[in-house]
């Protein structure tokens, strides 16, 4: 059992607090830290852990193996790396950093301390997305030759906060939702080497209606696109296609095989809480049992694209990455 603790507690923090309760026996959280007051102070007795204000406490607690960061964005790069220093494995939210720089402090940091560095992209533990990956590992879909992904909600509208400033959250929904997308196609087919981006805003802040629409090239040939609407009902699809079929996922356990010369097959898995999968790879990883399975290298693809889009979306030109 891994005694870890929890630093945010907003409405993901919480998600993360409630999906372990009572359930894991890999991972519990001892600490929980929030700059607000009574914000810990009220989750305490609930989750039995002892509240913070600061993170230094945490970092100083002996009884704390591991950290969870579900932090603004900003202070990512810091925050992982005092965790680093003080020689705590450190499990962070995404965007792991806004820019290929930060992240590469980051990962150093932690390599040179020998901790285990976990990025939370929970897409990558849904169903339907593992189903997704095995199908085209099989090579039963041919060669991929392009994917699709396109990732909607209304939580940058609702959520109101720090997550909806622009210094925060970059590109309208690009960093709230399309991220998780472009983490997706990151992981399917590889680094991205161009990005030629649209963002189009309709409405100014603090109620935004924006959307980002982006076209990809990967290092190994694949094309793809990703698209995110910041103002419309939950939508997730992730489609690859290949020479000899193609398979869309829509939604956390819903796939669809389309194979040449056949009827569509339609697939609806068991669903699985995500934030408990990764919290526990993430244990696994400290204890040796597996890799984290979100390597380094993946983690940086994801960052660089992500950083590539941004500036494209900004600047409205194509951009090349190194």
């Amino acid at each position: 059992m891994i005694d870890a603790a929890i630093v945010g507690l907003g409405r993901w923090g919480k998600g993360f607090l409630e999906s372990v309760r009572g359930r894991s026996r890999r991972i519990r959280f001892v600490r929980g830290v929030d700059p607000a007051p009574g914000v810990a102070r009220g989750l305490a007795a609930r989750h039995g852990f002892k509240p913070s204000s600061d993170l230094a406490e945490a970092l100083a607690d002996p009884a704390v193996q591991a950290l969870v960061l579900v932090t603004p964005h900003s202070l990512h790069r810091d925050q992982v790396v005092a965790c680093a220093l003080a020689g705590k494995h450190v499990f962070c939210e995404k965007p792991l950093a806004l820019t290929k720089a930060d992240a590469q402090i980051m990962i150093a940091a932690c390599e040179r301390a020998g901790v285990v560095l976990g990025v939370g992209h929970n897409r990558r533990w849904w169903p339907a997305i593992r189903e997704l990956v095995r199908v085209i590992e099989s090579g039963v879909l041919g060669q991929i030759l392009h994917i699709e992904g396109h990732n909607s909600n209304e939580n940058s509208n609702n959520a109101g906060g720090w997550r909806t400033l622009p210094s925060e959250s970059p590109g309208g929904g690009m960093t709230g939702a399309g991220l998780h997308a472009l983490d997706t196609l990151v992981g399917l087919a590889g680094p991205v080497r161009r990005v030629c981006g649209q963002f189009l805003e309709r409405k100014p802040p603090p109620a935004p209606l924006d959307t980002v629409s982006v076209l990809i090239e990967f290092a190994d040939g694949t094309s793809g696109l990703l698209a995110t609407v910041r103002a419309t009902p939950f939508y997730w699809r992730i489609h690859a296609f290949g020479t000899q079929g193609s398979a869309e996922v829509l939604g956390e356990t819903e796939l669809v095989l389309r194979m040449s010369g056949k009827a569509p097959r339609r697939l609806e898995l068991d669903p699985v809480d995500s934030q408990l999968a990764e919290l526990e790879a993430f244990a696994d990883a400290i204890e040796a049992r597996a890799a984290f399975p979100i390597s380094a290298p993946q983690m940086l693809a994801t960052v660089a694209a992500f950083e590539a889009t941004i500036r494209s979306l900004e600047s409205g030109a194509t951009v090349i990455l190194d």
